[in-house]
C-alpha cells in the first residue's frame, strides 16, 4: 500500500499508466476513497499517468488530529506531486475533490494544466448544515449517514439496477474514519471560493449532473459563469456521476484532458 509521508499527513495513493504520459490527479468526494475512480482508470491508464489518492481522513490516508481546511487538503496535492516528481498535472475531482481542484487552480496555478471540477460548487451547503452533519456523526456514527447519502449519490433507477456498486459505495462510507470525516466537514463548512474563482487561469471544464441534489446544475453554471473561459457539461445522474454515468464521464475526461 503506497503511502506518501507529507508534512502533516500520510496519503495512501496509487499510480497507473506510463511514467512519461500526461498526469491526471483524481480527488475523491467526502465519504469515498480513491476506488471511486476505478472505472476511469481502466480506460485512461494506457494514455495517461493516473494518480489517485485518498483525501486525508479517508481510506488509508491520515492527517493530524485537527480540523482540516481546504488549503490543507489542496496543499496535500501539491506535496504529493512533489513526492511523485510531477511538475504539473491535470486535476479532476468530485464534490470536496472538486473544490480541491478549484483551490489548486486559484492557489497553485503553476502545478496544474487543466482542471475538471465536477459535481461541486464554489460553496457547498451551509454552516448550519455541516454543524448538524458533524453532530449526527458524533452521536450516531457513520452508519447513520448511509441511507440518506446513497439517495444523494445515486438516482433511484441506478440504485435499483446497480446494487453491488451502490453497496460498495455504502460500505466505503461506513468504514470511513469518523474523526477524519468530521474534519473534512469542517473544511467544507469554512470553504467559500465564490470571490476567488475569477482568478483561475487554467482551462476549466465544469461538469454537473442533472439529478444531483447536493450540488445541482445551478452550482456548476455559477462556476462556469465566473471562471474565465470555462466550459460546462451536464450529464445524467446524481452526485457521483463518474460511477452512475461512467462512460460519458470518462469520455469527457479524454476529450478535455487530451485536447491540445
Amino acid at each position: 500500500m503506497p503511502i506518501a509521508p507529507l508534512r502533516n499527513a500520510y496519503l495512501h495513493y496509487a499510480v497507473d499508466g506510463p511514467e512519461r504520459a500526461p498526469a491526471i490527479v483524481f480527488s475523491n468526494s467526502l465519504g469515498a476513497d480513491f476506488h471511486m475512480w476505478d472505472q476511469q482508470v481502466a480506460s485512461l491508464r494506457q494514455n495517461f499517468r493516473v494518480v489517485r489518492y485518498d483525501t486525508r481522513g479517508h481510506g488509508g490516508s491520515t492527517g493530524r488530529p485537527e480540523e482540516y481546511s481546504l488549503a490543507s487538503l489542496g496543499g496535500d496535492v501539491v506535496e504529493l506531486l512533489n513526492y511523485l516528481n510531477i511538475d504539473r498535472a491535470h486535476v479532476c475531482g468530485i464534490s470536496l475533490g472538486g473544490m480541491t481542484a478549484l483551490w489548486l487552480g486559484i492557489h497553485a496555478p503553476e502545478r496544474v494544466h487543466r482542471i475538471m471540477p465536477c459535481n461541486t460548487a464554489a460553496r457547498i451547503g451551509t454552516v448550519e448544515g455541516w454543524v448538524a452533519r458533524v453532530a449526527q456523526v458524533k452521536e450516531f456514527g457513520m452508519v447513520s449517514l448511509a441511507d440518506a447519502t446513497m439517495e444523494r449519490w445515486f438516482t433511484a433507477p441506478f440504485r435499483a439496477k446497480a446494487k453491488a456498486q451502490v453497496e460498495a459505495a455504502r460500505q466505503t462510507l461506513i468504514r470511513t474514519h469518523a474523526p477524519g470525516y468530521i474534519d473534512c466537514c469542517a473544511a467544507l463548512r469554512d470553504a467559500d471560493l465564490r470571490d476567488s474563482i475569477g482568478s483561475i487561469t487554467a482551462p476549466t471544464l465544469v461538469l454537473s449532473a442533472a439529478a444531483d441534489p447536493v450540488t445541482p446544475p445551478s452550482d456548476g453554471q455559477f462556476l462556469q459563469q465566473h471562471i474565465p473561459g470555462a466550459k460546462y457539461l451536464e450529464l445524467k445522474g446524481a452526485h457521483l456521476s463518474n460511477i452512475e454515468n461512467s462512460e460519458a464521464f470518462t469520455s469527457a475526461i479524454v476529450s478535455f484532458f487530451g485536447a491540445k
